[in-house]
């Protein structure tokens, strides 16, 4: 791999070999019903608590992923996962039962791009030949970790966005006919200072402008070159945020940007505020719409970069502001051409 800046070229890329998605009744009825794999119209997905139910989801993305892929558990060398619960618990309890060896990682909402990160550069390096990036977030087990009981039914601020309940995992591979995670770029901790933990998007969009401006610099690209510019889970707010950081570093990507926070939801018949967020927005929407629309060469040069804001209800509780964190990753349906 070549290292310009922040970011890693790869020189032999790894493959997406298979992907999946899960999500629960909200997010299958939105505008992106028709690509996820599985839509279940039970919040506890048949489990006993939502935070049993946030493991099947991980549980049953990462399976329907490797079937995708025609590989078993015992084909695959690592699997990268993370979630918002304490301790990654969605992650561990979900995955224990696969035999696989098993990172444990934590960049909340950023937690996708942050798999497919390591995951590419374990490949790379020859470390692994197969690997599974999973995520997911559910509504109800955020809520009862970050905010109120929902019996306290406690009226949500305009800049607040909803959290999906939502599951994606990819398998990725030394070899195959793509698509292919061409380049990725490790983000820096932003924090301008943003106490208000209903306004995330305003936390977490100086870290993607961050990360996506210094792959531009590292590149030499401008956001014309790019099918899509692809956030993970700004909403609204951070996603103007975004665009008018963007222009004063003097790049202009309001042509093709979009968010997943957006995407998920409709916002004009949903009661999502700002939008949607969660470790499992960015996750269900790159594996299924983004994705698909990748294979069916749609699109076929695509920066995806989710971004999370690094705070729990400690550091909260305590007044402190909101860290921001942005990672990202360029997704090309083949190998001609470099980075573009």
């Amino acid at each position: 791999m070549n290292k310009s800046g922040g970011t890693l070229i790869l020189n032999t890329p790894p493959s997406i070999a298979g992907y999946a998605s899960v999500v629960g009744k909200k997010e299958g009825e939105g505008p992106l019903a028709p690509y996820f794999d599985i839509a279940c119209s039970d919040t506890t997905f048949g489990e006993k608590s939502w935070e049993k139910a946030e493991s099947r989801m991980q549980k049953d993305a990462v399976n329907k992923a490797l079937d995708k892929a025609g590989l078993s558990p015992s084909n695959i060398d690592y699997i990268f996962a993370g979630d918002l619960l304490n301790q990654c618990i969605g992650s561990s309890f979900g995955l224990r039962d696969l035999e696989i060896p098993f990172v444990g990682l934590f960049g909340a909402c950023s937690t996708m791009t942050e798999t497919l990160c390591i995951g590419s550069v374990f490949i790379e390096s020859g470390a692994a030949q197969h690997c599974v990036c999973v995520t997911s977030s559910h509504f109800c087990s955020a809520e009862r970790q970050f905010r109120f009981p929902l019996e306290y039914g406690g009226q949500r601020a305009p800049t607040s966005q909803w959290t999906v309940t939502g599951s994606g995992s990819v398998v990725l591979s030394a070899s195959g006919n793509g698509p292919y995670i061409n380049a990725v770029s490790i983000g820096k901790i932003q924090d301008l200072g943003i106490t208000d933990m209903n306004n995330m998007g305003a936390a977490m969009a100086p870290a993607a402008a961050s990360t996506l401006s210094q792959f531009f610099k590292d590149t030499g690209t401008q956001p014309s070159q790019f099918d899509a510019i692809i956030t993970g889970d700004l909403g609204q707010v951070g996603s103007d945020l975004l665009i008018q950081l963007m222009a004063n570093e003097g790049y202009d990507i309001g042509n093709n940007h979009n968010d997943c926070g957006l995407m998920i939801f409709d916002r004009k018949q949903s009661d999502v505020n700002a939008g949607g967020s969660g470790c499992g927005c960015s996750a269900s929407v790159l594996c299924s719409y983004l994705l698909r629309k990748i294979m069916d060469r749609q699109y076929n040069n695509v920066l995806f970069m989710a971004t999370g804001a690094l705070m729990s209800p400690t550091s909260s509780q305590q007044g402190e502001s909101i860290p921001g964190i942005a990672h990202l990753v360029q997704i090309k349906n083949d190998l001609t051409g470099g980075i573009i």
